[in-house]
């Protein structure tokens, strides 16, 4: 009997100094707002998470796609880390004083253009002039980027006629409603093709390349925890990558968070995917041209949306993206 307690002494001190497990690092919790529904567009996200590219950097990314306008004001006030936003919505961040900074860039081409059916005749700026085109608003992206396409073409707001009808742009060219639409160039006009017409996009990156969207955070997030924003830009990145190098796996995986892609259209739902991934592609992705953001200045200036120029070097950085 002596024995055996003796055993079990020796046993427990044993197990006391055997080495522990370390514990598992808890993954931290990050909401990232996109601005908009659902959508095949956001790929790159969907695959990042589902192939574990965010948890292997330590984070639990979910999509937020509340239609919130003030997330930029969330995270200059340390009550929101990240938002994918486009460089416009930086600009006029900044210009309220807002401590906001762009840190990769996921579109290379501002996706915006104005689409029209090919009998419109309307091959270039110019000949926008006396046509009626319709705007979803007259604000944000769709309506800088019609400026940019009017601008390009030696034209003013007054030398169109805009029809503001919400987000039924195709439907508006379909029926000629209206001549042309502005519209998201890897969108509208897929779903045009699709039924059977025949169409011409001006695309405002072949006149005006403009910052479009990309991942934003707060100047303090990149004082305190630059790690963070790199692991963010990394997964990012990553499925960014691989979205593009296999559309056929991620367009699986959008069926996980798209409602209907299966049962809907999804012939022509893999053409919207195929046409997006055309506009993220770059040599370095995630690089963010400085051109580009004096452009977007200056057409956010001639808008009078912009008071006096800002301090660009401020406003974005290309530190975090890895080079080529």
């Amino acid at each position: 009997m002596k024995k055996l307690i003796i055993a079990l002494l020796l046993l427990s001190l044993l197990a006391a100094c055997a080495p522990q497990a370390a514990p598992t690092q808890a993954l931290v919790p990050v909401s990232l707002p996109v601005g908009y529904i659902p959508n095949v567009q956001f790929a790159p996200l969907y695959v990042a998470i589902e192939n574990g590219y965010f948890r292997e950097e330590g984070l639990d990314v979910t999509v937020d796609y509340s239609m919130e306008n003030d997330n930029l004001a969330l995270i200059g006030a340390g009550r929101l880390d990240f938002a994918i936003v486009s460089g416009e919505q930086v600009l006029l961040a900044r210009a309220q004083g807002l401590p906001v900074v762009y840190t990769a860039a996921w579109y290379q081409q501002y996706p915006v253009g104005i689409v029209a059916k090919s009998e419109q005749g309307i091959q270039t700026p110019a000949d926008l002039k006396g046509k009626k085109i319709a705007v979803p608003v007259l604000a944000g992206a769709s309506y800088i980027g019609l400026r940019a396409l009017l601008s390009a073409g030696g034209l003013q707001e007054s030398d169109v006629e805009l029809d503001v009808v919400g987000f039924t742009q195709a439907e508006m060219v379909a029926t000629d409603h209206d001549d042309a639409a502005v519209i998201y160039v890897a969108n509208e006009p897929v779903q045009l093709e699709a039924r059977g017409y025949t169409v011409d996009v001006l695309r405002v990156s072949d006149y005006l390349p403009m910052v479009a969207n990309g991942l934003a955070t707060s100047e303090q997030m990149l004082r305190d925890n630059p790690e963070r924003v790199q692991k963010m830009i990394r997964a990012l990145l990553r499925g960014i990558q691989a979205a593009a190098a296999d559309p056929d796996a991620a367009f699986e995986i959008c069926k996980k968070y798209v409602d209907n892609l299966a049962t809907g259209d999804p012939e022509t739902q893999k053409k919207v995917l195929a046409a997006s991934i055309e506009l993220w592609k770059a040599d370095r992705l995630g690089y963010s041209d400085p051109q580009a953001w004096e452009n977007m200045q200056a057409i956010l200036l001639e808008m009078g949306l912009l008071k006096a120029p800002l301090d660009l070097s401020a406003a974005y950085t290309n530190q975090y993206v890895p080079e080529k």
